[in-house]
């Protein structure tokens, strides 16, 4: 079993996050969590943090979507003494695909998982660093329904709670360290 971890102060975390305005278009406040995973100290409080949540679920799997999942998820699978398994953009995965298509709001996208990926039963959490509108994590989730994955969370290192993604995964664990109101 893995060791207990210490509480961390968000307001530290939220602190190490650099804030760029008008990026990507006018009007829109970016925030830039490169600053925080830089920082070695702030990187390993944010994975703590995040392994102190699902710490007791006995995790068999965490899965990090492309493509800054895939910083999340390694680090927080060794955590918790998990497999880690990447969710792709098309084209990407070797072995025979389970694919999704999802909308977004000018046109659609394309997640993939090998279909071996998940056996039955394994215990998924599926890791992200941002929630937003929240529909890639929707089409994740529907791969992992697909193979048979019993969802223990949703992780995100920040989240934008204006834009309510959250509503999207009622009866979820939806665990966000750093939150933003606009």
């Amino acid at each position: 079993m893995p060791e207990k971890i210490k509480p961390v102060d968000v307001e530290t975390l939220k602190a190490l996050v650099r804030t760029v305005p008008d990026f990507p278009k006018p009007g829109i406040l970016f925030y830039d969590i490169t600053t925080l995973l830089k920082d070695k100290t702030g990187f390993a409080m944010l994975i703590d943090a995040m392994a102190e949540h699902y710490i007791e679920h006995k995790i068999d799997l965490v899965l990090g979507i492309e493509a800054r999942g895939f910083i999340f998820g390694p680090a927080l699978a060794y955590r918790l003494n998990a497999g880690f398994v990447p969710v792709r953009k098309p084209r990407k995965l070797p072995a025979p695909v389970a694919r999704e298509t999802y909308e977004l709001e000018y046109g659609s996208d394309t997640l993939e998982i090998h279909q071996d990926a998940i056996r039955s039963g394994e215990r998924v959490v599926v890791v992200d660093d941002l929630l937003a509108t929240g529909g890639t994590m929707e089409a994740t989730i529907k791969l992992v329904k697909q193979l048979g994955g019993d969802i223990v969370g949703l992780g995100f290192a920040v989240e934008l709670d204006f834009l309510k993604g959250r509503e999207r995964f009622t009866g979820l664990d939806v665990f966000s360290l750093l939150h933003y109101d606009e």
